[in-house]
């Protein structure tokens, strides 16, 4: 496949139900996140960053501990426990037991599914 052909391969991926052509864009950073929500609500940008950094260690706390947090509007953020299992070494093929682990899931909520398909 030629470089025009993977373009336009890539351009036609990028194409949504309508049509319209949508850039992949950057994840926003925590710093973007702090000046944003600072302006949302009138508040300064370290108190906001404090905020945020103390969500974010309640909620690794509480999977830690195996339980599950709702953010309204966002999702539901849950610890699942992950039977053990047999699993292959790409590199080798040699087949090997994987011990049982924990992993973190993550359930978007049906608003914030609503809001981004519009």
């Amino acid at each position: 496949m030629g470089l025009s052909q993977r373009t336009h391969a890539r351009e036609r991926k990028r194409q949504t139900s309508t049509g319209s052509t949508k850039m992949a864009q950057k994840p926003m950073t925590k710093t973007q996140l702090v000046a944003a929500l600072a302006e949302k609500t009138d508040s300064d940008k370290a108190s906001v960053n404090r905020m945020l950094d103390a969500l974010s260690e309640v909620v690794s706390a509480e999977m830690a501990a195996g339980g599950a947090v709702t953010l309204p509007g966002l999702g539901k953020f849950a610890c699942r426990e992950r039977p053990a299992r047999m699993v292959r070494n790409p590199a080798t093929g040699e087949q090997m037991q994987k011990p049982a682990d924990r992993v973190a899931k993550v359930t978007i909520a049906k608003a914030l599914k609503d809001v981004i398909n519009g």
